[in-house]
């Protein structure tokens, strides 16, 4: 193989490896951390989904921002409190977690399984 071909294997590399490994500040929590959560006043919880899938079922604490709105919604979020983020799968979330860390927030957590793994 010639030096081209180990930069695109390399480069390949990297970047599988960058999709799965956790994103710094960005913590994958299960529903029953979540349910816990809800006490605390510092904890803004956004639900990522359509208004359609949040009229069908959602929990009150969650305030809908579709992941489409959210890059205009940004200034209405508080970067000091922590923010829990949740969709139907948690695909959605995830996405929006990497928005919200790239915009400086800094305590995220993504709901693992999302509505889907409520109980």
């Amino acid at each position: 193989m010639d030096i081209i071909q180990w930069i695109i294997i390399i480069f390949i590399a990297l970047f599988v490896i960058n999709r799965f490994l956790p994103t710094k500040g960005i913590t994958n929590i299960p529903v029953k951390e979540v349910k816990n959560k809800f006490k605390d006043k510092n904890v803004q919880f956004i639900d990522v989904r359509t208004p359609g899938e949040y009229k069908g079922n959602h929990r009150p604490q969650f305030k809908n921002i579709p992941l489409s709105n959210l890059p205009g919604k940004l200034d209405n979020l508080d970067k000091d409190k922590e923010i829990v983020v949740i969709c139907q799968s948690g695909m959605r979330s995830a996405k929006a977690a990497n928005l919200l860390k790239k915009q400086g927030f800094e305590k995220i957590y993504n709901v693992k399984g999302g509505m889907s793994a409520w109980y």
